[in-house]
């Protein structure tokens, strides 16, 4: 049955159509015999998940709370965050949901919410990173570096920090960055996450930072290996979202009967956090339940050196103002 398994999501995996849509999930789900979400008991456990207003990370938000988890609604906007919450408690039944306030892209918002999660809560069991959407236009953030970068790579990673003593409570805590398909076009750079105006793309630097995301995923994975914390990136394949309405609209009126819910692009984040195999590894990027390789094609593999990696944790540093203490770093 192994082998059947994995001969069918081999069979599967590169033609991109038929993986990243809903054909891929379906496939996967019955030959694999996923266990339902429903089944996994996450009671007593407290769970962060940025944008989730909306889309994908509405539907985490809703598959955890389903799961018996407290889940913080981490949103731009407090009507939107507060509407969110009293649709997810429609949903779900649950009343153990609440909100918090943070632009991804402004540091002195993060350490607020990082601030007010830390009063509210003794611990803090699961991370979800999954704000952030494709640009149009050129913007450079309260950070002082492009706003996509500031808000899917800087802020995430300032946000991380500031909650590693939390998550460490969650022994292990989890902490899951909803990359991107993307990334796999885009070799890993460090300079080209603060472009000129007058060179930026949308779709580019969206895919520059989950490809970002994907490394620091790994680094944080090593960096942090004293701490009772595991790391995951994955990507939820093509999803049906006014996000991708909005920013790629001729491709979602093509594919539009082949792209996935919100549901089936949020089932592997709620797995991660739930399932005990999730919970044995660290740093793996994953897809549809299995762990996938982070480069599909040669120039991508040859830019994701030792060297770039460093210049890319020290940018983070440097642009959100917080530093992993030595002690990490080292192990010693």
């Amino acid at each position: 049955m192994r082998a059947l398994t994995t001969g069918v999501d081999r069979a599967i995996e590169w033609p991109v159509v038929t993986s990243f849509t809903r054909i891929g999930c379906a496939i996967r789900r019955r030959v694999a015999g996923w266990r339902p979400l429903e089944s996994y008991d996450l009671s007593g456990r407290v769970a962060l998940v940025t944008g989730a207003t909306s889309g994908i990370g509405f539907a985490a938000a809703e598959a955890l709370a389903n799961m018996g988890a407290h889940v913080i609604v981490l949103g731009r906007d407090q009507t939107r965050a507060d509407a969110a919450r009293r649709e997810l408690v429609r949903l779900t039944g649950a009343q153990h949901i609440s909100t918090a306030l943070a632009s991804m892209d402004d540091a002195a918002d993060i350490r607020r919410a990082a601030a007010e999660v830390m009063s509210q809560h003794s611990r803090l069991d699961i991370l979800v990173h999954n704000a952030g959407a494709l640009a149009a236009a050129y913007r450079r953030s309260p950070m002082g570096v492009e706003q996509t970068s500031a808000a899917q790579v800087a802020g995430p990673f300032l946000l991380t920090g500031l909650l590693l003593e939390r998550l460490e409570l969650g022994a292990p805590g989890c902490v899951i960055t909803v990359s991107s398909g993307g990334a796999y076009l885009a070799p890993l750079t460090v300079s080209g996450l603060d472009p000129a105006p007058a060179a930026f793309d949308g779709s580019l630097q969206y895919a520059r930072a989950k490809r970002a995301q994907i490394a620091l995923t790994e680094l944080w994975a090593e960096r942090s290996k004293r701490r009772s914390i595991v790391f995951h990136s994955m990507h939820p394949g093509w999803v049906d979202t006014l996000g991708l309405a909005g920013s790629l609209p001729r491709f979602r009126q093509l594919l539009r009967p082949l792209l996935r819910s919100p549901k089936e692009g949020a089932d592997t984040i709620a797995w991660l956090a739930a399932d005990p195999e999730a919970e044995q590894t660290s740093g793996a990027f994953w897809f549809d339940r299995a762990r996938r390789p982070a480069h599909r094609i040669a120039r991508t593999r040859t830019a994701d050196t030792v060297e770039r990696r460093e210049r890319l944790w020290a940018w983070c540093e440097s642009t959100s103002g917080w530093a992993l203490p030595r002690l990490d770093e080292t192990g010693a």
